[in-house]
């Protein structure tokens, strides 16, 4: 905003939810802070807007704090937040006994209130009873500058149920060994959370709508072999 004098507000919503959820306006004791501060607070999605409720559930069905750390499934209710899909009556895993519905996000909420995404449920990995965010370790791995595009999935394991595989797409005209991706990476995560194996790709499938589209690289890496 500095350099080209345009603001961005970051916000989260679903069709479901009429569609918007959360909104990042900045309280006015952290707009006052830190330019460091403020743009962190920015990068959230926000705080729930008025007439929704939000809470974030755990696996196991268990509501967690909002301390920034702890993370778990969006869970959200509102006038306006739906309650059943139309003729679908398979779709009533998606709502908890006492009326909420689940959104498929995984997050954490700071203190302040504000939502932090990291995920969707269907692309977490669970690796020996700890979470990975999938999205999280993409973001580090698009950070290299060799590096055009970068999907990691969940992969079934022996040991520790599931672990991470990178699939990377190298930008064009550049030479790039995968274990640049794992040297890169090693500072910035936990071992358990590196990913097992980096494979090149020509290109990350695509849904209709441009994101990317998890579940074909899912079944094209089934049968992969972990090394360790």
């Amino acid at each position: 905003d500095k350099k080209y004098g345009a603001s961005m507000l970051h916000a989260w919503g679903m069709t479901e939810m009429t569609p918007l959820g959360t909104v990042c306006r900045l309280k006015s004791y952290l707009d006052a802070g830190p330019d460091e501060q403020r743009y962190a607070y920015r990068a959230k999605q926000g705080y729930p807007v008025a007439g929704v409720d939000l809470r974030i559930v755990d696996d196991e069905g268990r509501e967690q704090p909002w301390d920034g750390q702890s993370m778990g499934e969006i869970q959200v209710r509102g006038p306006w937040v739906i309650r059943s899909y139309y003729d679908t009556p398979d779709s009533a895993d998606r709502f908890t006994e006492d009326g909420w519905f689940r959104t498929g996000d995984v997050a954490a909420v700071d203190p302040e209130g504000y939502v932090i995404i990291t995920d969707r449920t269907k692309d977490l990995i669970k690796s020996g009873g700890e979470w990975i965010s999938s999205i999280d370790v993409e973001t580090m791995i698009m950070g290299h500058p060799k590096v055009l595009e970068a999907a990691v999935i969940a992969v079934p394991h022996p040991r520790w149920v599931e672990r991470p595989l990178a699939c990377v797409v190298p930008k064009p005209g550049v030479t790039l060994d995968p274990g640049e991706i794992l040297d890169y990476l090693r500072p910035k995560l936990a071992k358990w959370a590196l990913p097992d194996e980096v494979l090149l790709i020509e290109a990350v499938p695509k849904t209709s709508v441009g994101k990317f589209d998890k579940k074909v690289l899912r079944e094209r890496f089934k049968s992969w072999t972990p090394r360790r």
